[in-house]
């Protein structure tokens, strides 16, 4: 019997929906300390677009709905993820964040949720992260209220916050979803299958 790793599952189950890959990101972040400076609004849609690929129809107006709303980020992260409820549900992902000048690195999330949905999804998604001082500031928990209504394929976002830090996960993916739940993300540097 093969045991999988989350990696293998978060893959497949978020990989076996899209059909594009990872994007190449071209310009390698200064690894320096202190807080991250700030994206514009083109830089995102952009690597938005060569992430998403043929699915991101409307991706410019969701990240402008975002800029309009909280400013500009200081850091955005590009991954995968997998999700599946029952009333009761869990998320996991993973991805790598980038920064303008503190550094790029791998990062995982994971939460539970409750609510009223029902369903299951793997998504690609893009998160801008707003305020952040710091790389290291991101490992925490971030709560929201999250709502999904989609059959085959979706796209939408929203927002979780952490103090003053801000959230906002953009997903597109493929599955059957409905519902509204309360929950939050754990964000962490290392892989790990606890949701708590």
């Amino acid at each position: 019997m093969t045991t999988l790793s989350r990696r293998q599952v978060v893959s497949g189950l978020a990989g076996s929906t899209l059909a594009t890959g990872l994007p190449a990101l071209s310009g390698e972040a200064l690894a320096q300390s202190g807080r991250p400076q700030k994206f514009q609004t083109r830089e995102l849609v952009d690597s938005g677009h060569q992430f998403f690929g043929t699915i991101s129809r409307g991706l410019a107006q969701v990240v402008e709905t975002a800029v309009r709303r909280w400013g500009q980020p200081n850091a955005y992260i590009l991954g995968q993820e997998a999700s599946g409820a029952f009333f009761a549900g869990v998320r996991f992902g993973e991805g790598k964040m980038y920064t303008r000048n503190a550094g790029d690195r791998a990062v995982y999330w994971q939460g539970p949720s409750l609510g009223f949905d029902a369903g299951a999804d793997g998504d690609r998604t893009m998160m801008l992260v707003y305020n952040l001082p710091s790389t290291d500031a991101l490992f925490r928990r971030y709560g929201g209220v999250d709502g999904s209504a989609y059959l085959v394929g979706g796209f939408g976002f929203t927002a979780l916050t952490a103090d003053e830090i801000v959230v906002v996960p953009i997903r597109a993916g493929l599955g059957a979803r409905l519902g509204v739940n309360l929950g939050y993300l754990k964000f962490t540097p290392e892989t790990t299958w606890n949701p708590f």
